[in-house]
């Protein structure tokens, strides 16, 4: 049997899936892991790998399964019918070696214990199928000593944890842990899906997002790319309430990129204070860091829109490098170009995810170095004015279907040329979001509708592009509306 590694108090405890394909009722390979001493990737490619690597003979391994549900009939506390996240500890175990892929995936040998029944632990947020849990904080501790100490939840103290208390605590208690007077948290609102992301208004496919998810989720980083008015930003947004499960606001940070943003500004710097002092200041991810790293339970998301407007390689210093998936631990903590103090080191947690935009089309947009590229997966956004756009618009704002029709045939026709146009291109093309109008918006006049879009919004960015060529502009205009 191989023992636990000497240094396994600061070693990560690892937190693995056995459901192939997602699915616990299906797909779950928890016996046959603990029949053949052994865990395998779901992934039959590199994703995950680069975690998978970092284990370590010795390392503290479980395989656990996530849920989120009211009025679970075995809650040891009432949930006064708020969800109640937790996970399943199915089983536990000792990393022994690596082993050979096998149909291409990655595989562990494992001394493991089969826990029957398995064995419930609340208050823990989603996990992707590989996570790490460092010690250090009261709630991870709490977690690897539950899962591989056999020591009980203290459920007390989490009901009545500033998080959770409004919704699951003691509200009347005098003797609730914590900083006194400190706010409740709101209210969560219900849980956000790649469906909500679809009701919303988002045109799609649902294989698409959750592509989108899925790298997200593995690479941590991602990047929106696309012609203008192809919804960037929101879908941005929609993806992020998405990975957390829910609107909240409070955990997604956006910011925006631009020429003279710095270092200083985003990551940490001097700034002066009334009384004429000058003061190190975390910037906006420092304070994502921070958050994320006092709340392991839940996922925070930092939106950056316009991420090549600045210069990001400039603009995240050595954040750039603790940004990869796999140096997302204190071991691989660096010094700040601004430290606090001397011995002070920073690392961004595992539940840190960033997501930018980038509009292609802005020529004075810098292009974005290697480097970063290495570091998120990109996405390319196209203009949407398929048959789910018209039905979207039609049902939310009134207008009729065969007006959409005609509106999907100008633009698309002006798209193909604006593509064939060598000093401009595809990634010049007009978006579906110019002629989106916001769910419930009345449009009285349709056609005046369009034409004032036409007008102040199409129009003017085509003077941009054909700035030499006004003849030109005044013919596309002409054609979106029809009187060519």
């Amino acid at each position: 049997m191989v023992a636990l590694a000497e240094n396994h108090n600061q070693r990560p405890a690892w937190f693995v899936g056995a459901a192939y394909g997602g699915n616990v009722s299906t797909g779950d390979q928890t016996d046959r892991f603990v029949r053949l001493g052994i865990w395998e990737n779901g992934y039959a490619d590199d994703t995950f790998s680069e975690l998978i690597d970092s284990m370590q003979p010795g390392d503290r391994i479980a395989i656990k399964s996530f849920f989120n549900s009211p009025n679970r009939p075995d809650l040891p506390f009432d949930d006064r019918g708020h969800n109640v996240t937790g996970m399943e500890i199915k089983a536990v175990g000792v990393v022994v070696s690596h082993l050979p892929r096998e149909r291409g995936r990655r595989r562990l040998k494992i001394n493991w214990t089969r826990l029957a029944p398995p064995r419930t632990f609340y208050f823990s947020a989603y996990q992707q199928t590989v996570h790490a849990i460092y010690p250090g904080e009261w709630k991870r501790d709490a977690l690897i000593a539950f899962a591989f100490g056999n020591e009980p939840q203290d459920i007390y103290r989490f009901r009545n944890d500033p998080q959770y208390r409004e919704r699951f605590g003691d509200l009347n208690s005098t003797h609730l842990p914590g900083p006194p007077n400190q706010p409740m948290p709101p209210e969560p609102s219900a849980t956000y899906t790649i469906d909500s992301i679809l009701a919303d208004g988002c045109f799609l496919d649902e294989d698409i997002l959750e592509a989108m998810l899925h790298r997200l989720q593995n690479k941590q980083n991602l990047i929106l790319q696309g012609p203008p008015g192809t919804g960037k930003t929101w879908l941005a947004k929609k993806l992020a309430y998405a990975l957390i499960g829910r609107k909240d606001d409070s955990k997604v940070r956006p910011v925006q990129f631009h020429p003279n943003l710095s270092y200083e500004d985003f990551v940490r710097g001097w700034r002066p204070q009334g009384d004429g002092r000058l003061e190190l200041v975390d910037g906006p991810f420092l304070q994502v860091v921070e958050d994320a790293g006092n709340d392991t339970n839940h996922d925070y998301v930092m939106v950056i829109e316009e991420i090549n407007r600045g210069n990001p390689a400039s603009i995240f210093g050595e954040m750039l490098t603790l940004l990869e998936a796999d140096k997302r631990n204190p071991n691989e903590a660096l010094a700040l170009a601004y430290p606090c103090k001397p011995e002070e080191r920073v690392y961004i947690p595992p539940n840190v995810y960033v997501i930018g935009t980038m509009n292609l089309a802005d020529r004075s947009l810098t292009m974005v170095d290697l480097a970063l590229r290495r570091r998120f997966a990109f996405f390319d956004l196209e203009p949407m004015l398929n048959d789910t756009w018209r039905e979207w618009v039609n049902e939310q704002c009134g207008i009729d279907d065969g007006l959409l029709a005609e509106v999907a045939q100008r633009i698309n026709a002006l798209n193909e040329e604006i593509a064939a146009d060598r000093n401009l291109g595809r990634q010049f093309r007009i978006g579906h979001s110019f002629v989106t109008p916001a769910p419930g918006s009345d449009i009285g006049e349709p056609e005046a509708w369009f034409i004032q879009v036409v007008a102040t919004e199409i129009v003017p960015l085509l003077h941009e592009y054909w700035f030499d060529n006004p003849d030109r502009v005044s013919q596309a205009r002409s054609k979106l509306l029809g009187t060519a």
